[in-house]
């Protein structure tokens, strides 16, 4: 039986190195540093809801996703939980730490059974240090995902319910390049709801009104988006009425 969103229990670890050779940072290294980078690289397994790493934990290196999804959160005052970001297979995590030193900034919780694999920061800034062109990605990576927390700090702060879940769901279906998108969220509406800063009932109520006019589908462990292209005009709709 497969495990939504992770690896089958008898299935053979995958190849660490494909990480690398599919990962915008890394793909246009040649392939004898790819493997020289690999052989710093530890594979961990972890199962659904075990903590990766702990806010305040010390920053010792970058992870990858090899199978599952990993979700970056932090904790509110009153104990709430804000999804910051959803990790899913082929991407990296855990950049800022490596490159300050300084204690995490965030919680990563595993989703699903998760294969990761692991960069000591002893061994990869170094490993930056000669190759300046992966530096400079990696510098690309960090700014963008800290336009996304803007963005994301300001659609809590601006927009309306349709309009953040909307965006939010074309955002968890959507891949890297841009190319397509996958279709379904793998996501619990709490989660949902803990990435849009509205309550999983409010969350629950905007879903099942857009399920019944056959957008999204709700299935067990995600919702299934069948009209991009609604979700998409409410977005933008909504993002210029409430900004404006």
């Amino acid at each position: 039986m497969s495990i939504p969103g992770g690896r089958r229990p008898a299935e053979r670890p995958r190849d660490k190195l494909s990480l690398l050779r599919n990962h915008s940072l890394f793909r246009d290294l040649p392939p004898a540093v790819i493997e020289h980078l690999g052989s710093y690289m530890k594979t961990r397994r972890v199962a659904r809801g075990t903590t990766i790493f702990a806010k305040g934990d010390p920053g010792t290196g970058l992870m990858g996703v090899l199978a599952g999804t990993v979700k970056v959160s932090v904790a509110s005052a009153d104990g709430k939980d804000i999804v910051l970001n959803l990790f899913h297979e082929g991407e990296v995590f855990g950049e800022i730490a490596l490159l300050d030193g300084r204690p995490r900034t965030a919680d990563a919780t595993a989703m699903s059974e998760c294969e990761l694999v692991v960069i000591e920061r002893r061994d990869f800034v170094p490993f930056l240090s000669d190759h300046p062109d992966v530096m400079l990605k990696f510098i690309e990576i960090l700014c963008s995902r800290l336009r996304r927390t803007s963005e994301q700090v300001q659609d809590i702060t601006f927009l309306n319910l349709p309009t953040r879940l909307a965006k939010t769901l074309l955002q968890l279906t959507a891949v890297e390049d841009g190319s397509a998108t996958r279709r379904k969220a793998a996501v619990t509406q709490r989660e949902i709801s803990q990435m849009i800063g509205i309550s999983r009932e409010s969350t629950n109520k905007q879903l099942r009104a857009w399920a019944k006019r056959g957008w999204i589908r709700l299935e067990r462990g995600g919702v299934n988006v069948v009209a991009p292209d609604k979700l998409a005009a409410i977005a933008i709709e909504g993002s210029e009425f409430d900004r404006s």
